[in-house]
C-alpha cells in the first residue's frame, strides 16, 4: 500500500522537511502546530496510518473532512513542508513506521530534514542547564554549510550528549546517536539512516517537562524558523488551542 496519499497539487522538491517526533510533553507537535498556523500551511497530503495509533478528528477551523494520525502541510511560495504527527507509532511497528517515513523522505525530493522533538529536562548535566536547545547530527550526513541547514554551523545551539545510560552497562550500547530520554522514536530514526543517505538531516531537541508547554513550544517553533532562516512577522496559535488543549473550562457551581 502507498504510504503518501497527495491531496492537493504540490511538490516536496526543493522543500526542508520539518518532522516532529511524538516525544516528552508533545512539545514538537505544539511547534508543529504554530508553524503551520503562523505560515499559513495547508494540508496537501496524508499518510497510511498502520504502523499508529488509530485517531481521528475535526480539522481545524472547521475545515471539511477530517484530521488523521499523520499529515503534510505546506505551501508553494515557501520552502518549508511540515509533517504532523498526532499519535505514537505502535509498539510493534516502530521499525516499519521509520522505514517508510525514511523512504518517503529519501523519495522526496527534500533539500533538507529538520528532525524536532523533547527530553526530558531532568535528566541534565549542568552545562545542559545553560540552554535549553540542542542538536544532534548524525554520522553520515552531508555538509551543512553550504545548503538550508547552514544556520545551525554558526548559532549557539550546542552539540546533544547524554548524561545516562540506556543500558545498566555502558558497553552494551556503542552506538553514533546518544540516548534520548523521553525523545520517543527520534533516537531511532536517526540511528536507521542507511550508508548510502545522501540529503542533510539534523536533530533539533528541546529539554521539556510535562504541563503546560505553550511557552516551550513557542521557543522551539522560534528555534525551527531562525534555523531555516523563515520569517514569522505574527506568531499565532491555532483556534483549537482554544478549547482543545486542555479542554473547557470547569463550571465553578460544581464547587459550590
Amino acid at each position: 500500500m502507498t504510504f503518501y496519499h497527495p491531496t492537493a497539487h504540490f511538490s516536496t522538491k526543493g522543500k526542508v522537511l520539518v518532522v516532529p517526533v511524538v516525544s516528552v510533553a508533545n512539545v514538537a507537535q505544539l511547534a508543529a502546530d504554530l508553524l503551520i498556523t503562523s505560515l499559513s500551511l495547508h494540508r496537501v497530503g496524508i499518510f497510511d496510518p498502520r504502523s499508529l495509533v488509530p485517531v481521528v478528528g475535526a480539522r481545524e477551523d472547521d475545515l471539511p473532512g477530517v484530521t488523521t494520525p499523520l499529515e503534510l502541510f505546506g505551501r508553494d511560495d515557501i520552502d518549508v513542508a511540515v509533517i504532523q504527527q498526532r499519535s505514537p507509532a505502535l509498539k510493534s511497528s516502530k521499525q516499519d513506521f521509520v522505514d517508510s517515513l525514511l523512504e518517503f523522505i529519501r523519495t522526496s525530493g527534500a533539500s533538507a530534514v529538520l528532525v524536532i522533538g523533547g527530553v526530558d529536562m531532568s535528566n541534565r548535566t549542568d552545562t545542559q542547564m545553560l540552554t535549553p536547545t540542542c542538536q544532534i547530527v548524525p554520522p553520515g550526513t552531508p555538509d551543512l554549510t553550504s545548503g538550508p541547514l547552514a544556520a545551525l554551523t554558526i548559532l549557539p545551539i550546542p552539540v546533544y550528549t547524554s548524561p545516562v545510560s540506556q543500558f545498566l552497562h555502558s558497553d552494551a550500547e556503542r552506538t553514533a546517536v546518544p540516548f534520548i530520554p523521553g525523545g520517543g522514536l527520534s533516537r531511532r530514526i536517526l540511528s536507521s539512516l542507511p550508508d548510502t543517505w545522501q540529503i542533510p538531516i539534523v536533530c533539533l531537541l528541546q529539554y521539556v517537562m510535562e504541563g503546560d508547554n505553550r511557552a516551550d513550544a513557542q521557543l522551539m517553533a522560534a528555534v525551527v524558523s531562525k534555523v531555516l532562516q523563515v520569517e514569522v512577522p505574527n506568531w499565532k496559535q491555532p483556534s483549537s488551542w482554544g478549547h482543545g488543549l486542555f479542554g473547557t473550562p470547569h463550571d465553578q457551581t460544581l464547587y459550590g
